[in-house]
């Protein structure tokens, strides 16, 4: 008699190293998929408000923030589908008012949600690498391109900081106005993509800094995890290990395919090439999944939000993961 299988509905972006799961090339051992394609933009607050779905995508800040405040309805796998280094987060005027970090010092800066992953990382970059205390800033909180946006978490900030919501102002109509100085958004302003030089990066070459960055701390940023329903692993605690096992063999078929020499599997030059040039930054596993391979970088990050104020404690990486997950080979 054939054994029934497990029905689990997951929402992921739409990531080449995610996509042979998504598409039933590669399969999770005992699970029947049921995958949606959203964009972060409804993954996020939909996952958070109602639940809809048993495996989400989700935000790193505000998943570390829930766990910090004892929220264990859902329940992370050492799985990354979203790194990005964030030294070209940082966006000015034009007109030189800001030519340097340090010059952010005193000065109104705006973000789109202090908890967001992006900004804990910016913001850390800002204390850490360039010598801008928090409190030096006076915080804005809005919208990037459109007024409205709010926090999605309860934030624990430090004693003396400074941050104003604006509701009915975006911070890309603040900075060109000159109301505030600068922005830190993972998604960049409307009037730096339309082309007109009104706003343009602080970091002209983000690229080179970033790679020093790395070289110097080996911390490649992790902006995004998996989570898994607490209800489906009380149930089913096997399923957190399969689930990795299958993200594993998705993400080796996707770098497989970008080392090809012989075809071209995405839209640009020298693919295979650029892999390579990754492998020299970062070892062999260029996309690394589970904790001890991530520990500098989940240590710097749980660090950083706690200070920041977006985990109400320091957390330890363990306490991020199902257990199951982390007495596994390395993966």
């Amino acid at each position: 008699m054939a054994c029934t299988k497990v029905t689990l509905s997951i929402a992921v972006g739409d990531y080449d190293h995610v996509r042979d799961l998504t598409n039933g090339r590669v399969h999770v051992e005992g699970v029947d998929l049921v995958p949606l394609q959203l964009g972060v933009e409804d993954i996020f607050p939909r996952f958070l408000a109602h639940r809809e779905w048993d495996v989400s995508e989700m935000s790193f800040g505000v998943y570390t923030s829930l766990v910090s405040q004892g929220d264990r309805s859902m329940v992370a796998i050492p799985v990354f589908p979203s790194r990005v280094f964030r030294h070209g987060a940082f966006y000015v005027r034009a007109d030189k008012s800001v030519e340097t970090p340090g010059d952010l010092a005193g000065r109104r800066v705006g973000l789109p949600e202090w908890a967001q992953t992006a900004s804990v990382w910016a913001k850390g970059l800002l204390t850490e690498e360039l010598g801008v205390p928090l409190r030096a800033v006076h915080w804005v909180q809005a919208g990037v391109n459109e007024a409205g946006r709010t926090e999605k978490v309860a934030l624990a900030l430090p004693e003396g900081l400074s941050l104003e919501p604006v509701a009915d102002r975006s911070l890309d109509e603040m900075l060109l106005e000159g109301d505030i100085d600068a922005i830190i958004s993972a998604r960049p302003p409307k009037s730096f993509q339309d082309g007109s030089g009104r706003i343009v990066r602080l970091f002209s070459d983000p690229v080179r800094v970033e790679r020093d960055y790395l070289a110097r701390t080996g911390i490649f940023p992790i902006m995004h995890i998996v989570v898994v329903r607490a209800a489906v692993l009380e149930h089913h605690p096997w399923i957190a290990c399969n689930l990795v096992t299958a993200f594993c063999e998705a993400r080796d078929r996707s770098v497989a395919r970008l080392s090809d020499e012989m075809l071209s599997t995405v839209p640009l030059p020298w693919p295979a090439a650029a892999m390579r040039e990754a492998a020299a930054l970062l070892g062999e596993d260029v996309w690394p999944y589970g904790l001890e391979g991530n520990r500098t970088t989940l240590e710097t990050f749980l660090r950083l939000a706690h200070e920041q104020g977006v985990a109400h404690r320091l957390l330890r990486p363990e306490e991020l993961f199902a257990a199951e997950t982390l007495s596994t080979h390395a993966v």
